[in-house]
């Protein structure tokens, strides 16, 4: 039987493996066994479809991290949690990194953060920008990996780039590499706003 979550299912499939531009209704129709205009009575746009595999997407992330704990901690948890959500679905991190639009999900996470930040004394304003900056480190680091960008042919570096003389073995250490820069990246940032917290925070 078709229901919204089936289609959003199938969907989220087609993304995965081959991409936001293969993701069409007609392409989404074929694989369900359905016709096209079918889909409309549960989605009115192809858009209403890629909101629905976002916010599941966002759903998976575990807000209650963000309770009961200082925020320095909160924010290190939750965006360990929000990389492994998105990093799951590369593809769709270029329509995540859009922003919430009416996503219930993705507003629920926005809110969440907003609000740990702002009850923990940082103001309104540089909350805002705390989770914009959190939010930047998070997709960027989902959509794709860095080590995987270097071939594993040493002759092309060798010669003509000598400062990337081990830029071959990277791709073999993917894992360790990316999550590695990821972490320094994230302790660095909330190291630098636990600098900043105590000249700005309100008492």
């Amino acid at each position: 039987m078709l229901s919204r979550q089936r289609i959003i299912e199938v969907a989220t499939s087609i993304l995965d493996s081959d991409g936001l531009d293969a993701l069409s209704t007609r392409r989404l129709a074929s694989e369900l066994g359905v016709s096209a205009p079918s889909l409309y009575n549960h989605f009115g746009t192809k858009e209403e479809i890629l909101d629905g595999i976002a916010d599941q997407i966002v759903a998976q992330v575990d807000l209650t991290v963000l309770d009961g704990t200082d925020w320095p901690q909160a924010l290190i948890a939750w965006a360990r949690g929000y990389r492994r959500a998105l990093a799951a679905h590369p593809n769709a991190v270029p329509f995540l990194a859009r922003g919430p639009r009416l996503r219930p999900a993705a507003l629920a996470l926005a809110d969440a953060v907003y609000g740990k930040l702002t009850e923990a004394g940082w103001p309104p304003g540089y909350a805002t920008r705390i989770g914009a900056a959190m939010r930047y480190l998070v997709a960027g680091s989902a959509l794709g990996s860095f080590a995987q960008g270097f071939v594993d042919d040493p002759s092309v570096y060798a010669d003509r780039y000598p400062h990337l003389r081990d830029a071959h073995r990277l791709r073999e250490h993917r894992q360790r590499v990316d999550d590695g820069a990821f972490e320094l990246a994230l302790s660095t940032l909330v190291g630098g706003f636990e600098a900043l917290y105590p000249t700005v925070r309100h008492t």
